[in-house]
């Protein structure tokens, strides 16, 4: 087993609307979006942000774009218009999540290192 980030094995991008922060990941491979579906998960997400998120989240599965939406309930402060917060839009959760660090199998990991 090896350990990474998450960022070596997706990309994101994330944004808000309201109190709710969206965070989409792409898989960088169907092989990795396979390994993330078992890894990945809500409850992953929700402690990695206990922090900064009090509500909810679901994670929605895209696999025809080895992807997944993840919906953070709660986790603005209100939202743009209500909170005091740096990042009351949520566009550093995506970024952020990709600094999770998870372990993989080592077959996966020469996947990865193989296409640098």
């Amino acid at each position: 087993m090896a350990i990474v980030k998450l960022q070596q094995l997706a990309i994101a991008r994330s944004g808000d609307k309201g109190n709710i922060s969206n965070i989409g990941i792409m898989a960088r491979s169907s092989d990795i979006y396979e390994y993330l579906c078992k890894k990945l998960t809500a409850d992953v997400v929700k402690s990695y942000f206990k922090e900064i998120t009090f509500g909810n989240v679901i994670r929605y599965d895209l696999p025809n774009l080895n992807a997944f939406n993840f919906i953070l309930e709660d986790a603005l402060g209100g939202g743009g218009t209500e909170t005091l917060l740096t990042d009351a839009q949520g566009k550093v959760y995506g970024a952020g999540l990709l600094h999770l660090e998870m372990d993989i199998p080592d077959k996966l990991f020469e996947s990865i290192t193989m296409t640098k």
